[in-house]
């Protein structure tokens, strides 16, 4: 199953003033395209079954990879699943409610609580990487960090963190130096704005319910 590029379902400019369109139209035609390229010129040769997976449940399992051709699927497999997932995240005029409000006032302590540790492990991501919401395997929310295009479905020997991903923010600095430039926290600030909680509960309550995979 050859990888392909998802639409992201929006127009370029649908997240304006927040994410402006020249770079979302670079970052899923150009960087998204090349993540897509490169990994399906990574699985030439590999095996029917991991040539069958999605990219989600490709990561998930590395350790099926033969291992001269790990590194280069970890990482363009792995961004093909974290921008797959990400442009899903995004929409303007959602609201954060329901379960999942609860939840992460109940791990959190509050909104603002969770908020504010989000933006600093976005912010303190050295180099490039993503900050992630993720569900633990005994069902606590906690935020995490990774690397690169590394992900939490990788698993902490791999990714450093474990977990479901929920809510993830892409912080190279393809997601935001156009409009930005070396202003991160203001790009992280930004993105409260365009976060699609709707996506992202609905994510919550198919986890809980053991109705989710890793492809969607």
């Amino acid at each position: 199953m050859a990888y392909t590029l998802p639409e992201i379902g929006y127009a370029y400019d649908a997240l304006e003033p927040h994410f402006d369109a020249m770079t979302m139209e670079i970052h899923h035609s150009k960087h998204h395209q090349a993540y897509v390229n490169n990994a399906n010129a990574a699985l030439e040769g590999l095996s029917e079954e991991l040539n069958a997976m999605c990219a989600g449940e490709l990561i998930s399992n590395l350790a099926k990879v033969p291992a001269e051709k790990r590194t280069a699927l970890r990482n363009n497999a792995g961004g093909h699943a974290n921008h797959s997932l990400f442009w899903k995240m995004l929409k303007k005029g959602t609201t954060l409610q329901g379960e999942l409000k609860t939840a992460i006032e109940r791990d959190f302590g509050s909104v603002e609580a969770f908020q504010a540790e989000f933006e600093k492990a976005a912010a303190t991501r050295f180099g490039s990487g993503w900050a992630w919401l993720v569900l633990t395997a005994d069902n606590k929310l906690a935020v995490v960090s990774t690397a690169n295009q590394d992900n939490p479905l990788m698993g902490k020997e791999i990714a450093g963190c474990e977990g479901f991903p929920l809510l993830g923010l892409d912080v190279w600095e393809h997601a935001y130096y156009l409009k930005f430039q070396n202003r991160r926290p203001d790009y992280i600030k930004e993105f409260w704005n365009v976060v699609n909680w709707d996506f992202v509960a609905q994510r919550y309550t198919n986890k809980l319910a053991n109705n989710s995979c890793n492809c969607k």
